[in-house]
This record gives structure tokens, C-alpha cells and sequence, in this order.
């Protein structure tokens, strides 16, 4: 695995070339790839914890970090969202590079994501549980999960 160092920055921190690059490949993959046809720029990223890896190309995996203040379920208040890696990246292991990255830094907090279903055992294995039943997120079939603070 090359060029793994980890990123996390606040949005102030971001340079103008940070946020293209993290946008463009949101951007290309759950609109162009997945064809998810929900806003993509919802206001959010304001306010998260991006949480990524880049190379000589860009941003090659990324997820960001929210605060709710009201838990959608049981304690979590941090929300993991976002999750992507470049195509040409795939299978490097990147996605459990970040999600253990934010398992260091919020790992005493319960978290909470929403899963594509078909990655859920990727999510597993940084500890996370799928609780409820399946559910069609634009077109594409998700599962949520939790994953319990430890003290």
C-alpha cells in the first residue's frame, strides 16, 4: 500500500485544493458512478471532520465525521458518512484505514452510519452492528449501524 498517510482537517483547514479534490471524488462516484440522484452538497461539510487520503492524483478515500445533536439512534451522536474510495484504489485496504482512524479519535463514542449494503462487513470489522431492516437509500439498498462507545 502506497501513499497512506491520513488526513483530518476541519473545514477551515481546508485548502481550496483539499475541497476540490475530496468534492470532485464525492462528486464522481455517487453521481456519476452510482448515479445517486440526492444532493451531494447538503450543508454538512461545514460542520464535519474530514478524514482522508490523498496521492499525486487527489483524494484517493475519504469519509467525514458529523455531530447531531439529537442521536437518530440510541447515544450516537457522531455520524460517519461519506465513504469513498477511487476506483483505481480499491482493494488497498484504504476504507478501513479511515474507519480505524476515526475509531481512534471517537472510539469512546457511540458512532452511527448508514451502510450500503453490500460494504456492511467492511463496517463490521471496525466494530459496527446493523440494526434495523434494510432500506433503499437513492436506489441503492442500505443497512444502519451502530457501533457502542467503549470507556
Amino acid at each position: 500500500m502506497s501513499d497512506c498517510s491520513i488526513v483530518v482537517k476541519q473545514w477551515g483547514e481546508l485548502t481550496t485544493s483539499d475541497l476540490y479534490s475530496l468534492l470532485k471524488l464525492r462528486t464522481d462516484v455517487f453521481l456519476v458512478e452510482q448515479k445517486v440522484d440526492e444532493e451531494e452538497l447538503d450543508n454538512r461539510d461545514q460542520t464535519a471532520v474530514h478524514v482522508y487520503i490523498a496521492d499525486a492524483i487527489g483524494t484517493a478515500a475519504y469519509l467525514r465525521v458529523l455531530f447531531d445533536e439529537s442521536p437518530e439512534h440510541l447515544d450516537a451522536h457522531r455520524v460517519v458518512g461519506r465513504v469513498v474510495v477511487r476506483p483505481d484504489r480499491r482493494g488497498e485496504g484504504l476504507a478501513q484505514l479511515l474507519l480505524n482512524r476515526v475509531v481512534s479519535l471517537y472510539g469512546g463514542e457511540a458512532l452511527l452510519l448508514h451502510a450500503q449494503q453490500y460494504v456492511a462487513p467492511l463496517y463490521a470489522k471496525a466494530g459496527f452492528e446493523a440494526f434495523g431492516e434494510p432500506y433503499d437509500e437513492a436506489g441503492i439498498a442500505h443497512i444502519s449501524m451502530y457501533r457502542a462507545g467503549v470507556s
